[in-house]
């Protein structure tokens, strides 16, 4: 599969998309996403709820634009963002156009290598697959709610209509059948490639150097420092502004990330407690 067409000075890769060695073991899988080449067809969010049987919405006019689905939500769960931005336009720039810049993105959830939902979920919903991608069981999900507030991009939701938690689930039914996920396999600019993650990252650094070269210096990987505050993310992105640009966190933090300590100094403050109750309790029968 050619990893990115649309454009003759874009070096072309060649992605392996089986989800299994040929061994037959899983391998880890993710999303890299192009923004520089995405044209907002939302061709990716139609075959998302179709495959998955998401619910219709974003059928109320927003003003916002063409984005009319505002946000990834529990029925959206890839969500094209239009960003309209008016700059100056410089008259060496021949794609300045009217000064006028249409920023596209498709975005989705970013599967973090360390995921705050699946810490806190308590029924264990939430679970990490064999292709190292997050996914909710709606079978066990009680609706409580944990996850929602623990994910930094907002991505989990819960459906009103029956109080669970829903998101996307990178087609893990597909990746068992070693298919491309649907958004990926309906875009028609490859701004959404999917494949092993360690060859989606080297690709998305070629891409970035590439774009530097001819000129794009605002281009920049969002989502592939394995260092940041989420451990790298499974689905991470190309953009050409900065991620406030694009309603994403700056600098994600996993938000469990001092659970361990927190629930020890709950035992900690347990234990005192536990110990002036008895002290006091020893005290009066004296």
């Amino acid at each position: 599969m050619t990893a990115i067409s649309g454009d003759p000075t874009i070096i072309s890769h060649d992605i392996d998309v089986a989800s299994h060695h040929p061994d037959g073991s899983p391998r880890a899988m993710g999303f890299f996403t192009d923004t520089s080449i995405c044209i907002g067809c939302k061709a990716c969010e139609v075959a998302c709820k179709e495959w998955n049987l998401v619910p219709d919405d974003g059928l109320s006019f927003t003003g916002d634009s063409y984005d009319n689905t505002g946000s990834i939500g529990c029925n959206s769960w890839r969500h094209v963002a239009f960003i309209e931005q008016g700059r100056p336009v410089a008259v060496s720039d021949p794609e300045a156009g009217d000064g006028l810049r249409w920023l596209m993105s498709s975005d989705v959830c970013k599967h973090c290598a360390h995921a705050a939902c699946l810490d806190v979920c308590p029924t264990g919903a939430l679970f990490r697959t064999e292709f190292d991608t997050v996914v909710v069981q709606q079978d066990i999900c009680n609706g409580c709610g944990y996850c929602v507030s623990a994910c930094p991009f907002g991505v989990l939701d819960k459906r009103r209509e029956d109080g669970r938690v829903w998101k996307c689930t990178l087609c893990y039914d597909r990746l068992r059948g070693d298919l491309e996920p649907a958004c990926a396999q309906a875009c028609p600019t490859k701004s959404i490639q999917f494949g092993p993650v360690d060859e989606l990252l080297a690709l998305a650094r070629e891409r970035v150097d590439t774009l530097h070269q001819r000129g794009v210096g605002d281009a920049r990987l969002y989502g592939a420092d394995r260092d940041n505050g989420v451990g790298g993310f499974g689905a991470f992105f190309l953009l050409l502004d900065q991620p406030e640009v694009y309603g994403l966190p700056p600098d994600p933090v996993v938000s469990t990330r001092r659970l361990g300590q927190m629930w020890g100094a709950a035992a900690a403050a347990a234990g005192a407690l536990a110990l002036g109750v008895a002290a006091a309790f020893l005290g009066e029968r004296r």
